[in-house]
């Protein structure tokens, strides 16, 4: 069975850096601030402790999830793929709206990595699955709530 991933180059980027600073920076902060409250004594009604400890079941929590994440990411370099008019995973799309005539750019990406306010959006968002595999010129019909909406590929970017 595969269970890999898609992730881009930038998606696994950023998950590494997280990585890094929850094992480098985070983790010995928050060791440091549990052996501190210990020192006060108490511990039982000590809230330093306390918040210390949460914050270290979350550091380990988050931890195993970015490892998880990354084992399991297959990242495709599309700036290494030949450019054509293809729409395929991590390229940046151009689609007009053939009613309105309204232009929107998306870059298809990871689950992680999408962000609407960037015009990131998941490779298995209905208007990505709609695009994925269609060239430029091609119209495609988005099940959206409101209704059908369709839009044609005006232009396919592998950077």
């Amino acid at each position: 069975m595969n269970n890999k991933v898609p992730m881009t180059v930038a998606g696994e980027a950023t998950l590494r850096a997280e990585l890094d600073d929850l094992k480098k920076v985070q983790r010995p902060r928050i060791v440091a601030a549990i052996a501190e409250a210990r020192a006060h004594g108490d511990l039982k009604e000590n809230a330093e402790y306390h918040a210390a400890r949460d914050q270290q079941s979350f550091a380990e929590g988050r931890i195993q999830e970015v490892e998880s994440k990354l084992s399991h990411a297959q990242v495709i370099d599309v700036s290494k793929i030949p450019e054509g008019e293809k729409v395929i995973f991590g390229v940046t799309v151009t689609i007009i709206n053939t009613e309105s005539d309204a232009t929107v750019t998306y870059t298809i990406v990871g689950d992680d990595e999408s962000d609407i306010k960037l015009s990131k959006i998941s490779y298995q968002s209905p208007i990505a699955r709609a695009l994925i595999g269609k060239e430029i010129g091609d119209v495609v019909v988005v099940k959206a709530p409101s209704g059908d909406v369709e839009y044609e590929i005006d232009g396919v970017s592998h950077g």
